[in-house]
């Protein structure tokens, strides 16, 4: 990008970061006192937020998912499950019934071994 249009661009770019960072704080994302470090340079705002979607991210991926009590939502945290998928599992369910082992999954249309396997670590049948 030339420095021309990074003139241009960069106004707006420090408009946009106010307002992410003024809905953060007015939805409880972010504390006062990291919209204070925020509001003072742009571009280590961008990198606070991206650092903190990061660790969001690793926290979802990380937690255990109860296949017979997750949500929709709940589901889609997974390797390789959708909406639509995660909306099988749960229709299998309620037709079904509880899943008796993880590898019951493949039952469901559209789940296979693989997917199986890469979610094995996070799958649970009870709390």
């Amino acid at each position: 990008m030339s420095a021309r249009n990074n003139a241009r661009v960069w106004p707006l770019v420090k408009a946009r970061f106010f307002w992410v960072v003024l809905f953060m704080i007015a939805f409880g994302h972010i504390s006062s006192a990291q919209a204070a470090l925020c509001f003072s340079d742009p571009q280590r705002a961008y990198a606070h937020l991206l650092a903190q979607e990061k660790l969001e991210t690793q926290a979802l991926t990380q937690m255990a998912v109860n296949i017979n009590r997750a949500s929709e939502a709940e589901l889609t945290t997974l390797r390789g499950i959708g909406s639509s998928k995660a909306q099988a599992i749960i229709l299998y369910r309620d037709m079904f019934g509880e899943f008796k082992t993880i590898d019951e999954l493949a039952n469901v249309k559209g789940i296979g071994a693989k997917t199986i396997d890469n979610n094995r670590a996070r799958l649970q049948l009870q709390n």
